[in-house]
């Protein structure tokens, strides 16, 4: 007599070296070999992953977060109304007042990214001054000063990278079920 290496039943082998009771066992043993399996590839496949890897998924969800968040905004530079929402980002970017290259550390500051039309951002390196009038308008002097006067650096590491991916993720997922209802 020999256990079932699925059910954990007893039964009598009827080939050598069968380690399951019947088909129906052997092709469940097989999908949840091949689950585990999938699941140790995707665990490794994440351990590989580089900090710059990561920190180009987390900007990817908070990009899409700040799109969402001011999907009915106007550009914050030069107040272009919102184009059509219906292509993949409707000709908006969430662009920073502080550059990524500059300000690292405020990459993912909720008061240092707003959406903004393509013109303003990519072909005018960002409108800053345009930019700082905006914001002045939509989150008053003090935080503008704020986040002017923020220049202590940072270090991100993998658990805060993955924590701000996973967070603005849930986040959108919020914001769009609120839009929803």
């Amino acid at each position: 007599m020999k256990t079932c290496k699925h059910c954990a039943t007893p039964f009598t082998p009827v080939r050598p070296l069968q380690a399951v009771c019947s088909a129906r066992c052997a092709g469940r043993l097989v999908k949840e070999q091949k689950k585990a399996e999938i699941a140790t590839t995707r665990a490794r496949k994440q351990a590989l992953k580089r900090i710059p890897d990561l920190i180009r998924e987390a900007q990817t969800e908070f990009n899409k977060w700040v799109r969402a968040r001011d999907h009915a905004q106007p550009c914050i530079s030069c107040g272009k109304p919102p184009g059509d929402m219906t292509q993949l980002h409707a000709g908006r970017d969430a662009g920073h007042y502080r550059s990524t290259g500059s300000a690292a550390h405020l990459r993912f500051h909720e008061d240092n990214c707003h959406a903004q039309c393509v013109q303003c951002n990519q072909w005018k390196a960002g409108n800053a001054v345009d930019y700082r009038l905006g914001l002045l308008a939509r989150i008053g002097v003090k935080r503008v000063e704020a986040l002017e006067a923020d220049n202590k650096p940072h270090k991100w590491t993998r658990e805060q990278l993955e924590n701000v991916k996973q967070f603005y993720r849930t986040k959108l997922k919020a914001l769009q079920a609120e839009r929803t209802e």
